[in-house]
């Protein structure tokens, strides 16, 4: 029996956009042709998974619909919740359509992830087919690179060949993500593998009420369209929880799948400009380099109410003292030692060191050293051109 892919495509994205009602949820967003949403699509176009469901709400369903059509995915099921219940009743609703088999294994994907090396995750989740029961519940660890904040991990324990989860840590500070990494813990990556049975079992223990709703939602759901329309007088009495909260950490049979390949729910702009950072030679163009008296700086993707720059800032060179009416910015360090002004603030970065400038923030960049600086900047607002430049100080006379 092949594995039934369900991909989870209801987040809404709020984290990276300070106006939160006109935001982009992150797995549709355009990153230079392509998204989220279809690099997860092309994923599952292996052997051994058999032919997707896609839990999502009404508000995406077009959008899903045109990824699935530009992923020339003709075969699949949609299963469309009628309110905002978080990741358990996701998860379980879309396991309870009759389409699926009582032992039936499902992986669950996240829409909204950018996972490299597939060959390498696809084959550890053939692998562990054969370890799925109908109470356990296999979840996906990530190599940390660095002591992050934005994820929550776990600690485990080997028996018998398999990665007992111990203990699990939500988002932590860095100091105890460091200490975390000390202890070979892993980040919680947010995706699942189990069975049908399991699924089942698992919410009737320990989530009963959410259990009864969401097979009533189900059972009086209307389907057209290969769409599954949950009843939405059934689901609103599930109980609004995260799967990680409602199943993950009161179940005792939590094993883990451990990777070391490159992973980032771009959940961040620090994370979005580090992997055009990546991937800079992909979208590098000759055209879009522009120079300046205390360097370069190239264009390297214009999307949708942002831009992505490489700046490079020669030994000596100070960009001007100034501030932005239209535009906030994230900085991401990857060569030199920049000096920076913020407000009334001075201080030198490093490589890897991230920085956010307000809208309206008075700021500069200025390398007092023989190195060059590089920094990968991401421009997020309304208007994204070199007119939104308000000058205080400029040591080459540009202030007006």
């Amino acid at each position: 029996m092949k594995i039934r892919p369900v991909i989870l495509c209801g987040g809404a994205g709020t984290r990276l956009w300070e106006d939160k009602k006109h935001h982009q949820p992150k797995q549709f967003i355009d990153f230079g042709g392509w998204n989220l949403m279809e690099k997860t699509l092309e994923r599952i176009k292996n052997p051994i998974f058999d032919h997707p469901i896609i839990s999502t709400n009404n508000k995406y369903l077009s959008q899903v619909r045109k990824s699935l059509k530009n992923s020339k995915i003709k075969k699949f099921k949609i299963v469309l919740e009628p309110a905002k219940k978080n990741t358990a009743p996701a998860i379980l609703s879309s396991a309870l359509i009759k389409d699926i088999p009582l032992k039936q294994s499902l992986m669950y994907f996240a829409a909204d992830h950018l996972i490299e090396k597939t060959s390498i995750f696809n084959r550890s989740i053939k692998n562990n087919v054969k370890n799925l029961d109908d109470k356990n519940i296999f979840i996906f660890g990530i190599k940390p690179t660095n002591p992050s904040s934005e994820y929550g991990y776990f600690l485990t324990k080997k028996i018998k060949n398999i990665n007992k989860v111990s203990k699990f840590i939500e988002k932590p500070n860095i100091l105890k993500a460091k200490q975390v990494i000390k202890k070979k813990g892993y980040w919680n990556s947010g995706m699942f593998f189990l069975r049908k049975d399991s699924i089942i079992n698992n919410f009737k223990k320990y989530q009963p009420k959410t259990y009864k709703s969401c097979l009533l939602s189900v059972n009086k759901s209307k389907y057209k369209n290969n769409t599954y329309y949950l009843n939405k007088s059934a689901f609103i009495k599930s109980v609004e929880k995260s799967f990680d909260y409602a199943i993950l950490e009161k179940s005792k049979n939590i094993n883990a799948i451990k990777l070391d390949i490159p992973w980032s729910d771009l959940g961040s702009w620090k994370e979005i400009c580090k992997m055009y950072g990546r991937n800079k030679k992909r979208y590098y163009k000759k055209k879009n380099v522009f120079h300046r008296p205390w360097g370069s700086y190239v264009n390297l993707f214009n999307g949708k109410e942002f831009l992505i720059k490489e700046l490079y800032v020669k030994p000596k060179g100070i960009l001007s003292l100034q501030k932005h009416h239209h535009r906030a910015e994230h900085w991401v360090v990857t060569q030199g030692k920049p000096k920076i002004t913020l407000n009334k603030k001075y201080f030198t970065m490093k490589p890897d060191e991230t920085i956010f400038i307000p809208l309206g923030a008075i700021h500069r960049i200025e390398n007092p050293y023989k190195k060059p600086v590089k920094i990968i900047e991401a421009q997020v607002g309304s208007i994204l051109k070199e007119t939104d430049i308000v000058r205080y100080q400029d040591v080459y006379g540009r202030v007006k």
